[in-house]
């Protein structure tokens, strides 16, 4: 025999399927195995949704299935409310089930607007956490930098070589993040057009080249050339 709460099951199963047709007529997708293809989930998936087991579906399939219907997760949990009005079997109030499709409704909304402000806030962290991790490097350079450049100013005999140990900082957090010199100013190196700009003289790929500004790459990719001279 069957039950009240098995007939609105039933009836609640038709509405979903018959409501997800009418979604994928709007996109093209002529099928519910079309459908899970789209969205890269298995048929069982879509099955659960036609069948309104929302509550043992994760946000991320729902949020797949509604974008490969070009909806946003919350409009496909409107259109799925709908459903939730549309006339069914009278069920006697102790008939209805304690976690009815409205609160998982209610319970997946809330968990897409946490979702979504916790994606807004990811990059700002995200940024932090490198500004910051940065500033860790950096921090000697940050500390005795504007002096010697203030001991520079006051007295033009300043030794220079006192100078260099302080941009050590920089060459190492330019290392942290991939960047690498092609080669070091003076080196003798043969002559690549792919990687150095002959700013004086003449040369032949292959040819002896004098790095004049070293140019640099970043995890293998070319930002700058570096600027040879020739014979």
């Amino acid at each position: 025999m069957v039950g009240w709460g098995t007939i609105g099951k039933i009836r609640m199963n038709q509405d979903y399927s018959q409501r997800l047709r009418s979604l994928m007529q709007r996109c093209d997708i002529p099928s519910f195995r079309a459908l899970a293809q789209q969205a890269e989930v298995s048929d069982w998936q879509i099955r659960q949704l036609r069948q309104g087991n929302l509550g043992q579906m994760r946000l991320e399939i729902l949020q797949r299935i509604s974008a490969a219907l070009q909806l946003s997760l919350v409009e496909l949990l409107s259109q799925l409310d709908q459903i939730t009005t549309a006339p069914v079997a009278a069920n006697p109030p102790d008939c209805l089930e304690p976690n009815s499709l409205e609160q998982q409704l209610a319970v997946l909304q809330q968990e897409y607007e946490r979702s979504q402000t916790q994606l807004t806030e990811q990059p700002q962290t995200l940024q932090h956490q490198f500004q910051r991790s940065s500033l860790d490097t950096l921090e000697s350079w940050l500390l005795y930098w504007p002096a010697a450049v203030f001991a520079v100013s006051q007295n033009p005999e300043f030794p220079a070589n006192r100078l260099i140990p302080l941009v050590k900082p920089v060459e190492q957090l330019l290392a942290q993040w991939g960047v690498e010199a092609i080669a070091s100013v003076g080196a003798t190196v043969p002559y690549d057009p792919q990687l150095h700009q002959l700013i004086k003289g003449t040369a032949n790929p292959g040819d002896p080249v004098r790095i004049r500004n070293p140019g640099y790459q970043h995890n293998g990719a070319l930002l700058h050339r570096a600027k040879v001279e020739g014979e």
